[in-house]
């Protein structure tokens, strides 16, 4: 729980000495409070002051960050239950597991196929970030040999998975620079493991029968000098004692701010029908999981993965949005139709995948609703005669088509008298389909620039 101004203040030296820049201490620990100036505006505040203070204001979900680059994956420092109270900041890892006992062949064939996760979806870049890689062979050389390869060939980010302590050391010695989560201490092996986590300074993964036990490891590593570790309750395949177990990692930690779970966690989606496992993996990501590993690894099995997770981590208060312009789809000229959509990306980028299958060169005008789409911009008075006309003008359609044609949403087939004479009766208005989908056999069959 957050410190109040009072409890900031009793720990300040309340010497009133003006040089934070406030008039009294009492004043400054009320700012502090409000994390509206630093501590370090206070000269004379003691070490043990300081210390207190940070530990007091750390985020109740720890940081843990794995990987680099482009696939750097940082996940926990969460502030809510419910995403719509505020959103959830850190995306769900979602990691792919490969045995090193493969042979060559199938262990290329599947990086391959991971290295391929990548889509494009309403202007965004969604992809896997993690492999997962299981020391099934229980061979030192083995084990090491093949984290090299993942991180010659792929830049994602590195899940080591070993039983074998001398075995996971060595890899992680091997691949330190890539930041991989080293996985996992439990009750038997914490020593070491902890041992290893902090010679590298990698992140550890800590597994545990029961979240008391759990809770119990990472206090103990903690003492040992770990601070960045991940937490993996085990439930034997169970989905609902895993939500359960969740839920109660994630209350303990926002509502108790109860330190030995305040971790990020873990949780694995095997299931030997991929169907079932699409499922387990989006309620994980869901409710909670800061990693998900999975054995999917088909193109049809992720991307739905990656959309939940898209959703899921959009800001619910803020609607994402296109810049609102005239787009040219296809290198359009003077006689390719106009159109107009809103700016919110999920209407805007469903219109734009439509024409360009069409193959017909098209100009689309995003229309600035604040990023609400057609029906909800239209019901709420952002998407009306005039504000399509003023978009016209500022974009100066008129000089880009020689015909005086607009299409207009077939949602909105309501307005278009009202914008035939706002536009003064220069243009005519053409009700186009309802939904994208149906606009590629609308502009083959029924558009005609004369």
């Amino acid at each position: 729980m957050a410190l109040t101004g009072l409890d900031i203040y009793k720990l300040l030296p309340k010497t009133n000495c003006r040089e934070c820049g406030f008039p009294t201490c009492l004043a400054f620990a009320m700012q502090l409070a409000q994390k509206k100036v630093e501590l370090s505006k206070c000269p004379y505040v003691s070490e043990a002051a300081k210390m207190q203070l940070d530990a007091a204001s750390a985020p109740p979900i720890k940081l843990v960050t794995i990987g680099e680059g482009a696939y750097k994956l940082q996940i926990g420092e969460e502030q809510v239950l419910f995403r719509h109270d505020d959103k959830f900041y850190h995306e769900t890892g979602i990691a792919i597991r490969v045995f090193d006992n493969l042979d060559d062949t199938a262990f290329n064939s599947r990086l391959e196929k991971i290295k391929k996760l990548v889509f494009q979806r309403i202007g965004f870049e969604i992809k896997v970030n993690l492999v997962a890689l299981f020391n099934k062979s229980n061979d030192v050389a083995k084990f090491t040999s093949r984290a090299k390869e993942i991180v010659s060939k792929l830049p994602h980010g590195l899940i080591l998975v070993s039983d074998n302590a001398g075995a996971l050391k060595s890899a992680a010695d091997a691949v330190k620079t890539r930041r991989p989560l080293l996985f996992a201490a439990d009750s038997t092996n914490f020593e070491a493991y902890g041992k290893i986590a902090k010679e590298t300074g990698l992140p550890l993964a800590v597994k545990g029968k029961t979240l008391d036990e759990l809770a119990n490891i990472t206090t103990k590593l903690k003492e040992l000098g770990v601070s960045e570790m991940v937490l993996v309750p085990e439930t034997d395949g169970n989905l609902i004692k895993g939500i359960e177990e969740q839920t109660i990692v994630r209350r303990a930690a926002l509502k108790k701010t109860f330190r030995p779970l305040g971790y990020p966690t873990l949780s694995f989606a095997f299931d030997s029908d991929p169907y079932s496992e699409v499922a387990t993996a989006a309620t994980y990501i869901c409710k909670y999981a800061g990693i998900v590993v999975t054995d999917l690894v088909e193109p049809h099995h992720i991307l739905p993965l990656l959309v939940v997770r898209q959703n899921v981590y959009t800001n619910p208060q803020k609607p994402i949005a296109v810049e609102p312009k005239l787009y040219a789809i296809r290198e359009p000229n003077e006689n390719s139709p106009l159109m107009f959509t809103t700016n919110f990306s999920l209407t805007y980028f469903s219109v734009e995948a439509e024409v360009d299958a069409s193959r017909v060169p098209s100009w689309i005008l995003a229309v600035n609703t604040e990023g609400l789409s057609v029906l909800t911009a239209y019901s709420g008075d952002k998407l009306n005669e005039k504000i399509v006309a003023e978009a016209m003008k500022k974009e100066n359609v008129e000089s880009k088509v020689k015909h005086r044609k607009i299409i207009i949403p077939g949602l909105v087939a309501v307005m278009s008298g009202a914008l035939e004479e706002e536009l003064g009766g220069k243009w005519q208005v053409i009700v186009g389909p309802k939904e994208a989908a149906y606009l590629p056999k609308f502009l083959k069959e029924t558009w005609r620039p004369d």
